[in-house]
């Protein structure tokens, strides 16, 4: 499995919004600046994210875009799921794509574990985590 690069730039991009969260609109050049990523692509991708409800654009020539929930409430999983789809182990495993051997195929029990494990870790990180390690701490425990 690996992320796509929209993915990986959607993150950095929400990041870069988390730790300036309560700070007011921060502008897309500003955000692409700080996180090296290509302005024009992360306008669709914050596109995106405004659509789904974790960005708010804000207008005027003091505006820009704001997490619209606290960085505790945005989860990797929701933001990856996003952005790249559902998150897979195995290509078999979407549905309705199964092949023959599906049923009795040793693999696909591995692959499920795999994906529920993946999809569970992914999901208990937040932007706040994320956050906490950059830091250079130790994440809070639940």
């Amino acid at each position: 499995m690996k992320l796509s690069t929209r993915c990986r730039y959607g993150i950095h991009a929400m990041v870069d919004l988390a730790q300036h969260y309560g700070q007011g609109p921060q502008t897309l050049h500003e955000i692409a600046e700080r996180q090296q990523v290509p302005e024009m692509f992360l306008e669709q991708i914050i596109g995106a994210l405004r659509r789904e409800g974790f960005v708010e654009s804000v207008r005027g020539a003091q505006g820009g875009y704001l997490l619209k929930v606290p960085p505790q409430a945005v989860s990797i999983g929701a933001l990856m799921r996003l952005l790249d789809g559902p998150i897979l182990m195995a290509d078999c495993m979407a549905e309705g794509n199964t092949c023959s051997r599906s049923a009795q195929c040793p693999s696909r029990a591995v692959w499920e574990r795999l994906t529920r494990y993946f999809n569970d870790m992914a999901n208990s990180i937040t932007l706040k985590d994320m956050l906490t390690d950059c830091a250079g701490q130790e994440p809070a425990k639940e």
